[in-house]
């Protein structure tokens, strides 16, 4: 087998392979206190190179998708329903944060892929995609949040009307935004660093991918 069509044993075995892994992982770290070095990484798109970055995007994009579905209304009313319980709960969380993140990871990339191109950027969908799925590490560790909102308000969490629908909830919806806005930013960061471009024409690649995808959130509302 050529060394360009490895099978993922064989990328397993290889020390290079797992170094490059191990690298990633370190990267994943590393994004949210030196973000410009980790996005410039990305300009090697190589098969390779996806390989090594393969599970920590994964990891990143389940992660954050399990954090966005819990900050949802949807998620604060469960325990409303007499069927579910704290294990279903957890199960809700993973089978919906699963697939509420692949599809972001999916639709959103492509949004943010499709502005890149229109001003002029040649790099894959691939690479867009895992722009995306760095700058969303914030999201991820916006998680931390939970453990400290169980901890004040116990299952009132997931019950409509609890202890934390007050001003001490607020302050959790609030560091909960603070967290997307750094997403946003590691995101500006990521798009300015992979393409080399300057501050405004990446703010104006995510000007495009923002109302975009503003529009197709619209026009799913009407369906």
């Amino acid at each position: 087998m050529s060394n360009g069509a490895r099978s993922p044993a064989a990328r397993g075995s290889d020390p290079a392979a797992r170094s490059g892994a191990r690298q990633w992982w370190l990267r994943t770290l590393l994004v949210v206190s030196a973000p410009r070095p980790v996005f410039v990484a990305l300009r090697d798109d190589s098969a390779g190179g996806a390989a090594d970055r393969a599970e920590p995007v994964l990891a990143i994009v389940l992660l954050a998708g399990i954090a966005l579905v819990l900050s949802t209304s949807t998620a604060a009313h469960l325990l409303d329903d007499n069927d579910y319980d704290g294990l279903l709960v957890a199960v809700w969380s993973f089978l919906a944060g699963s697939l509420y993140g692949a599809v972001a990871y999916w639709l959103f990339g492509a949004v943010l892929h499709g502005a890149v191109r229109a001003l002029g950027s040649h790099g894959s969908f691939r690479r867009s995609r895992h722009v995306l799925a760095f700058a969303a590490v914030p999201l991820a560790l916006s998680l931390v949040l939970l453990p400290a909102k169980l901890a004040l308000f116990s299952a009132d969490v997931f019950h409509r009307g609890g202890a934390d629908s007050g001003a001490a909830g607020r302050v959790f919806e609030v560091l909960q935004l603070g967290f997307v806005v750094w997403a946003a930013v590691l995101l500006l960061i990521g798009v300015r660093a992979v393409h080399g471009w300057s501050v405004g024409r990446a703010s104006g690649a995510l000007a495009i991918a923002v109302a975009a995808a503003a529009a197709l959130t619209l026009a799913a509302s009407f369906l």
